[in-house]
């Protein structure tokens, strides 16, 4: 969990802290209790306790938002891997995009909706109910900062919420959900770069406004939203190809009314690239498997009588995929043996060949190289 610090589970979900949190912690912590101390009845270590208390309050109100969209998530079926806080907030990881771009609202919705009902809240017992002074300032605190998290995360450009509502939308207006991604991610782009500028110039005292906290959500726009407008661009290069267009050339079939002198003459001698051939009948159907190293058992004085349907083996563990399929699904199906080979079945039941990793990547380096030119 790129050293991650698991701390318990929530709801069912695990739950991680990132070593930053501890940082901006301390740093919250130090710094409120600093203002907390102004106050007269406070003495003491009392102002930096109650720091504490208000800087957990305060991550506890960024878990408040991620549990937002982890439940809509769990309402639509989808599991939520974790919960992790870090330096910049919150991250709930969930195992999968939603079916709809209406669901995918709801989840990115939920979680300014539960800020903005948080601040709501506050401000009203802030306001309606007596408190000592320096706890109706927590409290004034805490709804100042969900109203700034619910606010904040509205702004319409990926990673933010904002962005996963503008990406929903242009899904819905298109059709396509990775077109939704990159425009999304354009726009939190576009925003990375005002903060980066406005926490630049800021720095170096041209503008009154904006702060080195400023420049660093620049960056961490920048970063984030870069990263999902190119996974969103892979997925809509493979969204864009079949299995049928990965197939390795020249893969390994032989027709099972070959003899094996003419099998082992024609696709062993001079050739190392195949240890193992699938096997076809007449009509071009999977019939079997046949390995060069099975041949060492059967005497070569029978090689110009026996066929290669008398030695090969039983059709088994051979994954076969049909070859429409989208190299977006098979490449879901790569991630969790990235090793193994897919065979390519055609419409009418004749192999095609075989797939695997490197000939998809061959493809889309091919591609490149066209797009290029």
């Amino acid at each position: 969990m790129n050293n991650n610090i698991r701390v318990g589970n929530l709801f069912g979900i695990p739950f991680y802290v990132n070593p930053s949190w501890f940082l901006v912690l301390g740093l919250v912590t130090f710094s409120y209790g600093g203002q907390l101390a102004y106050f007269q009845e406070l003495n003491g270590v009392v102002p930096w306790i109650l720091g504490f208390v208000a800087a957990i309050l305060l991550f506890a109100s960024v878990l408040a938002h991620e549990l937002g969209h982890s439940f809509v998530a769990i309402s639509q079926g989808i599991n939520v891997k974790s919960i992790t806080l870090f330096l910049f907030g919150g991250l709930a990881s969930l195992e999968k995009e939603s079916d709809s771009p209406l669901e995918a609202f709801l989840v990115a919705i939920a979680g300014p909706v539960v800020s903005l009902l948080l601040a709501a809240i506050l401000f009203i017992v802030a306001f309606n109910v007596a408190f000592p002074a320096p706890i109706e300032a927590i409290i004034q605190l805490l709804a100042s900062i969900n109203l700034v998290l619910g606010l904040f995360n509205l702004i319409p450009g990926l990673p933010l919420d904002g962005g996963n509502i503008l990406k929903s939308l242009v899904w819905k207006i298109t059709g396509n959900p990775n077109k939704g991604i990159i425009f999304a991610s354009r726009v939190g782009q576009v925003f990375g770069w005002l903060a980066v500028a406005v926490g630049g110039l800021s720095i170096l005292g041209l503008i009154q406004f904006g702060n080195f906290w400023t420049l660093l959500i620049g960056f961490f726009l920048l970063q984030n939203a870069g990263v999902s407008a190119q996974s969103a661009q892979v997925q809509e290069t493979l969204n864009g190809y079949t299995a049928e267009d990965a197939v390795i050339p020249d893969s390994p079939i032989v027709s099972s009314e070959l003899t094996i002198r003419e099998f082992v003459n024609d696709y062993v001698i001079g050739k190392n690239q195949w240890r193992k051939f699938l096997v076809v009948n007449t009509e071009g159907n999977l019939s079997g498997v046949l390995k060069v190293d099975g041949l060492k058992k059967v005497p070569t004085s029978s090689w110009t009588e026996m066929t290669v349907s008398e030695v090969m083996e039983p059709v088994k563990d051979i994954i076969t995929i049909k070859s429409n399929e989208t190299l977006l699904e098979v490449v879901k199906m790569l991630e969790n043996d990235p090793q193994q080979q897919l065979t390519v079945i055609g419409d009418n039941g004749r192999v095609l060949g075989l797939l695997e990793k490197n000939s998809i990547i061959k493809l889309l380096e091919k591609d490149k190289q066209a797009q290029a030119a």
